[in-house]
């Protein structure tokens, strides 16, 4: 739905190109503006980023009717304990629960609890993990993120069952520093690593905290006068043979503190009396239905990986199979300075049932109009520099007016395609309330497309919330929903403007082009 079909061989080169000249304008930039990196950031250096967010979004409903300030502190305040909401679903697909506690003196230790299915009912193994986190400095790619170093110092492993041990012992090594799979007891904890050996037994597993790389943590005020703190840590790369070296440039679905939670929540409540004994077996949540009919839109402000910051809002009508779906770009974190819009809209058709996830089901979707809306002079610009017929009509860029793509069958320089196919999971859910929730499959890593099968995602982005009503509202223009991408820097002024956007679009052409 949301992204051109890739390019060819030639494409991919101009692409590494591209991105490295992208990186070394960055480092030309930080040192020729007199930045200075800093171990632990401070608020009074990074003034842009203590972001306080009036959220109301576009589509009034009663789940989000009452008006949230979000702040984000940097450096942010790690202490405590923090734990899943849910069962958390990671590409492969994995399931698992996640129980990270901070400490003052920059120790950590985080239990990982893994299991057999995705309603986190039937427990496999867990990890306990005990390391030291260091915070470096404010993220100079992801804004509004901070830097960070993590070190282990020892890994164990608790098996729960006769059936996860054997299924460990196709993927683990025979010996594994103190573990032998052969004599593994299960309910019995064993060292996985410490820091003389054990990396060959992780890598196996295909474990990382590579996550800790970006932290975010931000504070929901209610006007109830409630409270909500979520930590944001680094995304799992899409693909497994990547994991454990990828460096995050995006966020997980956030942790939640267990002393200011959503509430009621009992799975945190499970989650945060677990033990590497004793995991949460956690209550199965109430069937939901795929219905896909009405509108659907963002439960805050999203980031994706190489620092995407938007807002997704999408309409179904499955009288007549046909969707919209519209993503809203902004230049910040709290999704308050637009850049531009890309729209997109086609048809579906609904599939079978997930093999890999119960519950989800398979689509198939067909982009067949695309536009695009500059929300700011310096992008018009650009795109009014592009060859005629190549993107919408050249010369005829205006702030705030769609372009059709239509015509010129999408945008060379965008790298937009059409028509175009993507293979796609949904998945539905009731939250605390009962109100229903929709996922959508998990966009790859690299910025390649589900443009096949076996490219389908196993993982999903986070849950959009229905509007009330959830009439169509026809469009007299529309246009594009493929993901764009933009680099964010902790600069100011009109000169810098110009840089933005050309990084902005030089990124999507990374993003667009590259398999």
């Amino acid at each position: 739905m949301k992204r051109a079909e890739a390019g060819n061989m030639s494409n991919g080169r101009s692409c590494h190109l591209l991105r490295g000249a992208w990186l070394l304008w960055q480092v030309s930039l930080v040192a020729g503006t007199g930045s200075k990196l800093w171990e632990v950031p401070t608020a009074s250096l990074t003034s842009s980023s203590n972001l306080s967010l009036q959220w109301d979004p576009h589509c009034q409903h009663r789940h989000l009717q009452d008006t949230v300030q979000i702040t984000a502190a940097v450096p942010p305040k790690l202490d405590g304990t923090w734990v899943s909401t849910r069962c958390e679903v990671r590409p492969g697909p994995e399931f698992l629960t996640r129980s990270y506690t901070f400490h003052a003196s920059r120790h950590f230790q985080a239990l990982q609890h893994y299991y057999n299915d995705n309603n986190c009912e039937d427990p496999a193994y867990s990890l306990m993990i005990r390391g030291k986190l260091r915070l470096r400095q404010a993220s100079w790619i992801t804004r509004g993120g901070t830097e960070a170093e993590h070190h282990l110092s020892k890994v164990g492993i608790v098996v729960h069952s006769l059936a996860a041990k054997q299924r460990l012992s196709s993927r683990l090594p025979p010996t594994c520093v103190g573990l032998t799979l052969g004599r593994v007891v299960p309910g019995k904890l064993y060292e996985l690593y410490n820091t003389r050996a054990g990396r060959g037994c992780l890598a196996a597993l295909g474990f990382s905290m590579m996550e800790m790389g970006l932290i975010r943590a931000e504070t929901q005020h209610h006007n109830h006068g409630g409270k909500i703190k979520e930590l944001f840590l680094g995304d799992i790369h899409t693909d497994w043979t990547q994991r454990t070296q990828y460096r995050p440039t995006g966020y997980q679905q956030p942790l939640q503190n267990a002393m200011h939670h959503v509430h009621p929540c009992p799975v945190c409540a499970l989650v945060y009396r677990s033990s590497e004994h004793r995991p949460p077996v956690l209550p199965r949540s109430p069937v939901a239905p795929l219905s896909l009919a009405g509108r659907w839109v963002s439960q805050h402000c999203e980031t994706r990986p190489t620092v995407l910051f938007l807002t997704r809002d999408f309409t179904f009508d499955p009288d007549q199979h046909a969707w919209e779906g519209i993503y809203r770009h902004y230049a910040d974190p709290a999704c308050s300075q637009p850049t531009f819009t890309l729209r997109a809209s086609g048809h579906y058709a609904q599939g079978n049932p997930s093999a890999k996830i119960s519950g989800a089901t398979e689509l198939v979707f067909k982009v067949t109009q695309v536009g695009v809306t500059a929300m700011e002079e310096t992008t018009a610009k650009l795109l009014n520099g592009t060859r005629p017929g190549k993107c919408g009509q050249a010369g005829e860029w205006e702030v705030g007016v769609e372009q059709d793509l239509t015509p010129t069958d999408g945008c060379t320089v965008l790298g937009i395609k059409l028509p175009h196919k993507e293979y796609e999971l949904f998945k539905a859910e009731l939250d605390h309330r009962k109100h229903p929730l929709l996922f959508i499959g998990e966009r790859p890593t690299d910025g390649s497309s589900p443009d096949r099968p076996q490219r389908r995602p196993t993982s999903f982005q986070g849950p959009m919330v229905l509007c009330s009503g959830g009439e169509i509202q026809p469009q007299e223009h529309r246009g594009s929903g493929f993901n764009s991408k933009q680099v964010q820097l902790p600069s100011n002024g009109n000169e810098r403007l110009a840089q933005l956007v050309f990084l902005a679009f030089g990124s999507a052409l990374c993003s667009l082009f590259c398999v």
